[in-house]
C-alpha cells in the first residue's frame, strides 16, 4: 500500500515551468515560507518592483528631512496578495518587533526592520518584498500535479548572493535543469 502522507515544501523554491501562463508567476522563483494542510505562503524572489528602500522610507516618514538612507535596497514584488504589506526575509538571529523564526532564516514584518536596514544597522543580507503569494488548501498540490512548478530545497545563497535576474536559472540549476530546454508536455503514470 502506498503511503499517502502529504509532502510539504516549506523552505523550498517553487520554480515556474516555462509554460506558466499566469502573469503573476511566469518566469518566477518563489521561496515557500509555509506549506501545510491549510495552504501555502511564499515570496517571489526574482521580480524587482522598481521601488527602492529609500522610496519606502520616504513614504513612511514624509516629514523627516534628515531621512538619509545609509543602505538602499531594491523592493521586490513578493506576490499578488496584500501588495501593500511588507516582508523582510533575512538570516535568523536578528529580531525586530515582528519577526518569525524560520530555522536559518527570519521573516520580519514590522517597520523597525526597514528603518534598521536603511540606517545600516539591520541584517546586511536581506530581501524586502511587498505582497506575497498564497495558495488555499490543496491548490498548490494541484498545480504541482499539473506540472506548473519544479521544486528544490531553498538555498540562502540564491536568496541573498545571486543577482535577481539570475535567481530563476540558479534555482533550476540546483536540479540540474536548464529551463529553456523543458517542454510543457507532462506524462502521468
Amino acid at each position: 500500500m502506498k503511503d499517502r502522507t502529504p509532502t510539504y515544501l516549506k523552505h523550498h523554491f517553487l520554480i515556474a515551468m516555462p509554460h506558466m501562463a499566469d502573469p503573476h508567476f511566469a518566469q518566477t522563483v518563489t521561496y515557500l515560507i509555509e506549506h501545510n494542510a491549510e495552504g501555502a505562503m511564499g515570496l517571489i524572489i526574482n521580480r524587482p518592483s522598481g521601488l527602492s528602500l529609500a522610496d519606502v522610507i520616504e513614504q513612511l516618514r514624509p516629514d523627516d528631512q534628515n531621512g538619509s538612507v545609509e543602505q538602499d535596497s531594491p523592493i521586490f514584488a513578493g506576490g499578488p496578495v496584500q501588495t501593500e504589506r511588507g516582508f523582510v526575509l533575512h538570516p535568523s538571529g536578528q529580531h525586530f518587533q515582528a519577526t518569525l523564526e524560520l530555522g536559518e532564516l527570519g521573516l520580519s514584518t514590522s517597520q523597525d526592520a526597514l528603518f534598521a536596514i536603511a540606517a545600516g544597522q539591520g541584517p546586511s543580507q536581506h530581501l524586502i518584498a511587498l505582497g506575497y503569494a498564497g495558495w488555499e488548501a490543496g491548490q498548490l498540490e494541484n498545480e504541482l500535479a499539473d506540472n506548473a512548478w519544479l521544486t528544490c530545497p531553498a538555498d540562502p545563497k540564491i536568496l541573498f548572493d545571486i543577482p535577481a535576474e539570475q535567481r530563476l536559472s540558479a534555482a533550476a540549476a540546483r536540479l540540474g535543469v536548464n529551463l529553456s530546454l523543458l517542454t510543457s508536455q507532462a506524462g502521468h503514470a
